[in-house]
């Protein structure tokens, strides 16, 4: 799923996904911040696509979520708002 905010993208040309389950809280925030500072993202379901579970648990090594990568490098596990902030570009 692709999500394509109407807003202005304050992050350029990132490349951003998410790794979520449709039942997990810290994902809802996530997407809800990228949302209010419009980010696009990508939003992988892990709860329902195996394949992306399995990639997901080799780029973090574990299977928690949310699992979030800005530009294919810099990985966050969890929803840390200070470090995306940062890595986006977005005032705190």
């Amino acid at each position: 799923m692709i999500n394509n905010p109407t807003s202005l993208k304050l992050q350029g040309t990132r490349k951003v996904e998410i790794y979520s389950t449709s039942t997990c809280h810290f994902c809802y925030m996530a997407k809800e911040f990228f949302k209010a500072h419009g980010v696009e993202y990508t939003d992988y379901d892990v709860g329902t696509d195996i394949n992306k579970r399995w990639e997901m648990m080799e780029k973090s090594g574990q299977l928690g979520v949310p699992v979030i990568v800005v530009d294919g490098k810099d990985l966050i596990v969890g929803f840390n708002e200070p470090v995306l902030a940062k890595l986006l570009g977005i005032p705190a």
